[in-house]
């Protein structure tokens, strides 16, 4: 399993790493593409076909711009039905692969990525491919990185070290699982390495993104929290000292001290609030 210290050329500027960019990016000068799908060299960036195409018509007359204009529009939002359908219906199983290889230890190649994604439009792919990057970076800490350019080979490295084992067997909400424990992690570090329980219950029952993104029921999230991460000893729940009545708080397990530190974590939660301030 490979960890790589956090580092700003990891998760913007390498060449060698998933370059998560905008839709409206371009691909660098002179890249290559290796083969359709096409995605270029280690980033994971969308085509520019359609950007061109626009560029070099931008004389056309206005009625020729409406249409084309118009039909733009018909095809990104059809775009973005079949990218939402993907995160639907293969995101979660893709992801689940993607952390069995990271927990083996194994490369992956461009080739078991288009098998796994099976998606009818090749076109979409490069979109598609950077879903899957920015969901393992921003969720997981880990990032897909390109180690052999030929083969289209790619490990993926850790920023964080958390290896989830145990707790992440199937796909069940595997990814609001995965941003549950890096949150609780965040914030016992930020309360002073510890947070209350009925703190805890109130952020995580307020939790837009349990509604909005992940359609996880509060209960079953607190089962999460409460039985398998205490299980798997990434926290640590235990009655506060002196408190009476009983009352209980969560600090980290010794699992979490193991494989991760505080100031990894401190350093995804300040990424996170830079790149994507809703998270």
């Amino acid at each position: 399993m490979h960890e790589e210290e956090p580092a700003a050329t990891d998760y913007s500027t390498s060449s060698s790493s998933c370059a998560l960019v905008g839709d409206t990016a371009q691909e660098e000068p002179g890249s290559v593409t290796p083969s359709s799908p096409q995605i270029p060299r280690g980033v994971c960036s969308p085509p520019i076909a359609m950007a061109s195409s626009e560029s070099s018509q931008c004389h056309a007359g206005s009625s020729t711009e409406e249409e084309e204009g118009a039909g733009l529009s018909q095809d990104k939002d059809a775009r973005q039905m079949r990218i939402d359908a993907f995160r639907k219906d293969k995101l979660d199983k893709i992801v689940l692969l993607l952390l069995q290889k990271y927990q083996r230890n194994e490369q992956i190649t461009m080739e078991e990525v288009v098998h796994m994604v099976d998606h009818d439009s090749p076109d979409d792919f490069p979109v598609i491919f950077r879903e899957i990057c920015e969901c393992m970076r921003l969720d997981f800490g880990i990032i897909i990185k390109e180690v052999d350019s030929r083969a289209h080979a790619y490990e993926l490295f850790s920023t964080l070290g958390l290896t989830y084992s145990g707790i992440l067997d199937d796909t069940d909400q595997i990814i609001p699982k995965g941003d549950l424990l890096i949150l609780i992690l965040s914030l016992i570090f930020l309360r002073g390495n510890h947070i209350s329980e009925e703190h805890l219950k109130e952020i995580v029952r307020h939790r837009k993104v349990l509604a909005e993104r992940a359609h996880i029921a509060f209960e079953d999230a607190w089962k999460f929290i409460r039985e398998d991460l205490v299980r798997a000893e990434y926290l640590a729940y235990q009655q506060v000292p002196t408190s009476d009545p009983a009352q209980y708080e969560f600090l980290w397990g010794p699992r979490a001290l193991t494989e991760t530190t505080k100031m990894k974590v401190l350093e995804h939660a300040i990424m996170l609030d830079e790149e994507d301030p809703r998270a």
